[in-house]
């Protein structure tokens, strides 16, 4: 065996969701700071994130997460979320997948009850809280990235739906939050693909229809999900997030839930100091807490907490033959949905 390149995974879900983190054989994304590094795997070179996500070393119902040097004095560690459709600057699953990999692998030393691991993110520092306990890590709590509403019932008319209304709201990245009832919907493990081909729809039409741009990050200017939303009797939150190319996220979405927070917040449906209980289609569950208010930029915000709990479930190494046809991977539309070709363009 003869690889050009080589790179050592640990593999994690959080709450069902895969986030396998690259700890060994990567080095570094040029930029002097995480929205630099994230603009360059998005705008000028992202082989790396081919390499890993696409087939035949990665699959569609999965995240890889590079770890990186932090860029700012006061964080331990910046990582990257690489996906299907692009590169991400925060997701609420991967960073407590990265907070679980980290710890429990001794990259950063566990101290117990207790360790906080600051996370260099392109949206600013996300504090990990990690509950530890015999050289586990528990449970991670997530001070997550101040989150707005860009706009409230939005109109849509999404060939094929008809016209709908959803909710616009940054939560670390742009969602478009849609009651499913609207659609006939419900968020049940059987509507899973009906669910899919609605929100690949309506996230087409969102973004060729509609123009926003973070007030500190201008390169985040484009919606990353759709999240169908939902609310049981008792309270508890329901979810199901649209991730290009078609499938759905396992977890119960913890940047989703941001704004959805701030969604609630806008609306006066929630204030601070209260937490709920948000859960996937899968039944896996985040705790999510309004913390109080913020601001960003000029635009009033909300501060969340987002709480999980991830697991170490493999470890394995990927690499490159040089003799291999497949350098950057392949794409089918048989699993990665009808916007294969965009993805791979």
């Amino acid at each position: 065996m003869k690889w050009s390149k080589t790179l050592t995974m640990v593999e994690a879900h959080a709450e069902g969701e895969v986030g396998r983190v690259v700890t060994g054989g990567f080095v570094n994304v040029p930029g002097e700071t995480m929205t630099a590094k994230l603009d360059h795997l998005n705008r000028v070179d992202d082989s790396i994130r081919r390499f890993c996500v696409f087939e035949p070393r990665g699959c569609a119902q999965m995240s890889t997460n590079l770890v990186l040097p932090a860029t700012r004095p006061d964080a331990d560690v910046g990582f990257v979320v690489l996906q299907g459709d692009r590169a991400h600057a925060m997701s609420g699953s991967n960073a407590i997948c990265v907070t679980t990999v980290l710890l429990e692998t001794g990259a950063i030393p566990m101290t117990e009850p207790e360790t906080v691991v600051r996370l260099d993110t392109a949206v600013g520092l996300v504090a990990a809280r990690a509950a530890c306990r015999d050289g586990k890590c528990e449970r991670v709590t997530l001070d997550m990235p101040s989150a707005f509403v860009e706009d409230l019932d939005v109109g849509l008319d999404v060939p094929g739906l008809g016209p709908i209304t959803v909710d616009i709201a940054f939560g670390g990245i742009y969602y478009a939050l849609i009651d499913p009832r609207q659609l006939g919907l419900s968020i049940e493990p059987d509507q899973g693909r009906a669910l899919v081909d609605a929100g690949s729809k309506i996230h087409r039409a969102a973004n060729a229809a509609l123009s926003f741009c973070h007030p500190e990050v201008p390169s985040l200017n484009a919606l990353s999900y759709v999240m169908f939303v939902d609310t049981l009797d008792d309270g508890t939150l329901t979810g199901a997030t649209v991730m290009p190319p078609g499938r759905l996220d396992r977890s119960p979405c913890g940047t989703g839930n941001t704004a959805r927070l701030a969604v609630r917040a806008a609306r006066n449906q929630t204030r601070p100091g209260d937490v709920v209980t948000a859960r996937s289609i899968i039944g896996s569950a985040f705790t999510v807490e309004f913390v109080g208010p913020a601001k960003v930029g000029p635009k009033p915000a909300i501060r969340a907490r987002v709480s999980g709990r991830g697991w170490i479930h493999g470890v394995h190494q990927i690499g490159l033959d040089p003799s291999d046809p497949f350098p950057n991977g392949f794409l089918l539309s048989d699993t990665w949905g009808d916007a294969f070709d965009l993805l791979a363009s």
